[in-house]
């Protein structure tokens, strides 16, 4: 029978120290941008007619929402510290250099599950510190046995470096070693490190297929699976390689699978491949407390970039994600802002690695003011202080549309979501 720790509140209050930022004021009449609020209009992009792939009918009313007042915001009292987890002191040491001393919700519940072995599904927003609750016990794990191997799938390639980039801060100096697989780069540096046998192998389904089927990668060598995203891997039609990787895994193993939302497809595969796991669900609303969300009305087509630009020219922007919804629309979008004199960067799937590392680097940096973007870096991605998400289209569905905003306001920070309507 399946065991289910449940956690459910208006917040899930970070403990880094830094005071939430909150708006004030009622979600109906005018817009702080100057626009009605007024819900009789349609969508620019068509979120009320059928779009190409998969959609969904988006009550536009969704994309107004205040930031919750200061006062009714509930904290989360974490039940146990950083230190009380029992980890060995080299992994200590390195979450004290980090300044982690209070655990999120998710990290609260379901890194002692994980310790002491248990499968587990972890369902919880953008933003609550999910890599650190697979990361952290697997760097244990495998410390205090080296014969022990941990495969972790991400759906994308940015999301797949995030996690090694998080393996190495937490692993350092312990003398463990990853290999990154993922499309778009040299297939030979990925040889090569795999050659090395590292215990941890971090990549995307495609990729790791590739290198499987090369004879590179055996997979009943890991006795340890974690899938990050898994309902966007699934999204992308990565169902058949997920289900061959598990059939493919030694039947003792530890299985972690960490999710947003719970389809079908998901439960089936919880059903047919997980031993009894444990559920920590730790769901806050759709989207983030400290999001100020608003709508950009617009006459026509004409007249969006137009507007874009008079948005941009705002002082309070000052790192901002634009998403639209074809590769064309994102070169074309960030060539012409380039060329109006903001200092903008693109990412879409056409783009070769490097390209999309070096777009990805600029904006982390802060030296470039704008990234547009395909639903591509709508997934998992950590950006520090990215203030504003501008949906120049609609997205496909309302999911899709939780994921791109969440790339702001994360943590105890403010942020602002704004989406074109006409």
């Amino acid at each position: 029978m399946q065991k289910e720790l449940m956690y459910q509140t208006k917040s899930a209050k970070s403990s880094f120290g830094f005071k939430r930022k909150t708006y004030r004021g009622n979600t109906t009449g005018s817009s702080g941008f100057g626009f009605s609020r007024s819900h009789n209009f349609r969508s620019t992009s068509g979120a009320n007619r059928p779009r190409r792939g998969r959609s969904e009918q988006i009550d536009i009313s969704k994309y107004i929402q205040r930031s919750v007042p200061i006062g009714t915001i509930e904290s989360y009292a974490p039940v146990n510290s950083f230190r009380d987890f029992g980890f060995c002191k080299e992994l200590q040491f390195n979450l004290d250099k980090k300044g982690y001393l209070k655990p999120t919700p998710i990290q609260d519940q379901a890194i002692k599950p994980i310790l002491s072995g248990h499968d587990l599904i972890g369902l919880a927003n953008t933003g609550t510190g999910k890599t650190a609750v697979f990361l952290l016990p697997m760097i244990e794990k495998v410390f205090k046995n080296n014969l022990e191997n941990v495969l972790i799938i991400a759906p994308t390639r940015e999301l797949a470096i995030q996690i090694d980039n998080e393996f190495r801060v937490f692993s350092a100096g312990m003398r463990l070693y990853s290999a990154i697989c993922v499309g778009g780069t040299s297939i030979s540096k990925q040889i090569f490190s795999l050659k090395r046998k590292p215990n941890f192998v971090i990549g995307t389904p495609g990729r790791l297929k590739d290198l499987s089927q090369r004879g590179l990668i055996k997979f009943n060598t890991f006795q340890n699976i974690v899938l990050d995203e898994v309902d966007r891997m699934l999204d992308m039609g990565f169902v058949d390689e997920i289900t061959e990787i598990l059939n493919n895994l030694p039947k003792n193993r530890q299985a972690l699978f960490f999710s947003a939302t719970m389809p079908e497809k998901i439960k089936n595969l919880t059903r047919n491949f997980l031993n009894d796991p444990v559920t920590v669900a730790v769901k806050t609303r759709d989207t983030a407390e400290n999001v100020l969300q608003d709508i950009v009305r617009v006459r026509d087509k004409s007249e969006k970039l137009d507007r874009l630009k008079d948005l941009l020219n705002k002082p309070e922007l000052l790192k901002v994600l634009i998403f639209t919804e074809t590769k064309r629309e994102v070169e074309k979008l960030a060539l012409e802002l380039s060329a109006c004199g903001y200092k903008s960067q693109s990412i879409h799937g056409n783009k070769r690695q490097s390209q999309r590392e070096r777009s990805l680097t600029a904006f982390r940096n802060n030296d470039c003011q704008i990234l547009v973007a395909t639903d591509v870096a709508a997934r998992g991605l950590d950006i520090d202080n990215v203030t504003h998400v501008i949906n120049y289209t609609i997205p496909n569905t309302y999911d899709d549309y939780v994921h791109r905003i969440g790339r702001t306001g994360r943590g105890d920070n403010s942020g602002q979501a704004l989406t074109f309507v006409d």
